[in-house]
């Protein structure tokens, strides 16, 4: 079975910007129809006919039918979703982690295009592009001016086409182009590295094809290294999510074999499950198991997982696995309560989704659950140790979107909402905070890069593994999940 997510929220070529993360199982109930309720299918009609008779200009038949449909699956909650020729193309690429482009991680600096990272091995990374250089053209066009998504799509385009990009290299004070043939690009969704001798940071991204293969490889990369490793720090901040199957693979390496790691509940059969640590539920289908390469010390590490309010779906599931089954202690900041299973179907029932042709539905089918029955939806993993982003305080965690802030989310199913009065208070506060931030000198600003030596919240995982005085945050406290208006 291939299990799907819709990625979102990267900031590097050719990955959707967005905020949907889903964990998406290609299966679907099929046979059973519900019957039609004729007289409100006879309303339908008779607003199509208005529209085609009345309408100021012409309407395109099959314009009015795709928005009907997408306007109907779009009411239901944040997550369903009707998926359109372009959006299936943009869908697939998102969770194969795939796509034609230049191959750099991204982010923008002054309104222009700072590349963060060129993905080894890329036609970027061939080319000299280097962290922190700045684009400010992209053929002839100037960056100044485009959002990040323009850059992007601007710099996507077909397998073997040119695109030149203007850069400035701060370094070296100067301006040159450079012309680069886009290709296929697998982005990373793996980094890792020793911190100082005996501890280890490993982050995942996303949960992307690769993204247990890569795993597995970092993971004997640090052990060679440090044969002694005295514990690791799980780091999955900002993670959106990903394939179920990946979280339940990177969950297992941890976990004595055939516990739970997570369990869903809906209307189906098919959408009632629970996946246990062994491989029969997480082993893609002919391929071997990548975990027996593990060292076996990776299931007696002391271990760390770091999480924030970006932290969703697929990496909640395995901040709930491990922490549920006390395999590590959670810190950091309460995650986004994305708690919901989209099954994700193409509408012609002869093809499967990666090469389903016309169009697929994306529907909420199920609430999944953490091993001790806990359901997140729109609340979230509490850590274990609530820790603020910088010694100052949690700056800015208040201006991340959350499950429970989308417009028609899921309840949990779990007792009744409570409405947090604090919340636009925060955000406000937060978002005249980050504008008198964004004044200031790159080098004087208060987030640094995840797993660099100013990382705060690492520096106090690190702690906690040593055994030494973590500085807990005095602000933060457990949320509840806000109460849903009618």
């Amino acid at each position: 079975m291939g299990q799907n997510l819709k990625i979102a929220g990267w900031v590097s070529l050719g990955v959707l910007a967005g905020a949907l993360t889903t964990v998406s199982l290609q299966t679907v109930a099929r046979g059973t129809l519900a019957p039609l309720p004729l007289e409100e299918l006879q309303q339908l009609a008779s607003v199509f006919g208005m529209i085609k008779s009345n309408y100021v200009e012409p309407v395109d038949d099959k314009k009015l039918i795709t928005d009907a449909i997408a306007g109907m699956v779009s009411s239901l909650d944040p997550h369903s979703v009707y998926l359109d020729k372009k959006s299936l193309k943009e869908f697939n690429e998102g969770t194969t982690g795939k796509f034609v482009g230049v191959g750099i991680e991204i982010s923008q600096e002054d309104g222009l295009i700072k590349v963060v990272s060129p993905i080894e091995g890329s036609p970027a990374y061939r080319a000299g592009l280097k962290p922190n250089d700045l684009i400010t053209r992209i053929d002839d066009t100037a960056v100044k001016g485009l959002t990040l998504n323009e850059s992007v799509k601007r710099m996507r385009g077909e397998p073997n086409t040119k695109v030149v990009l203007t850069i400035y290299r701060k370094g070296d004070n100067r301006t040159f182009p450079v012309t680069i043939i886009r290709e296929e690009i697998r982005t990373q969704s793996v980094r890792a590295k020793v911190i100082e001798p005996g501890y280890a940071w490993v982050r995942l991204s996303q949960f992307q094809e690769r993204t247990v293969e890569d795993f597995v490889r970092k993971v004997d990369e640090i052990y060679k290294q440090e044969p002694q490793l005295k514990g690791l720090v799980l780091d999955l901040r900002n993670d959106p999510g990903g394939y179920l199957d990946a979280a339940v693979a990177i969950s297992a390496a941890f976990l004595p074999e055939n516990v739970t790691v997570v369990s869903a509940n809906g209307q189906l059969a098919e959408s009632k499950f629970t996946y246990k640590a062994s491989p029969e539920f997480y082993q893609r289908r002919g391929g071997p198991d990548a975990l027996r390469r593990l060292p076996a010390a990776i299931k007696k590490v002391p271990l760390v997982v770091l999480v924030n309010e970006g932290s969703a779906s697929a990496s909640e599931i395995v901040a709930g696995a491990l922490q549920d089954h006390k395999r590590a202690t959670v810190l950091g900041n309460q995650t986004f309560g994305k708690g919901s299973v989209q099954t994700a179907v193409c509408l012609d029932s002869a093809y499967r989704m990666d090469n389903c042709p016309t169009a697929a539905l994306k529907l909420t089918t199920s609430r999944y659950y953490t091993p001790s029955g806990r359901s997140i939806q729109a609340k979230g993993i509490v850590p274990d140790v609530m820790i603020d982003e910088t010694e100052e305080g949690n700056l800015f965690a208040a201006l991340r979107t959350r499950e429970a802030d989308l417009e028609k989310h899921l309840s949990n199913g779990q007792g009744e909402e409570k409405k947090d009065e604090a919340r636009e208070k925060a955000r406000e506060d937060a978002r005249k905070r980050l504008e008198e931030e964004s004044k200031k000198p790159l080098a004087e600003r208060r987030l640094p890069e995840y797993g660099s030596d100013k990382d705060f919240q690492l520096v106090q995982a690190i702690n906690q593994l040593k055994g030494r005085p973590v500085m807990v945050s005095k602000t933060m406290t457990e949320r509840v999940e806000e109460k849903k208006e009618n």
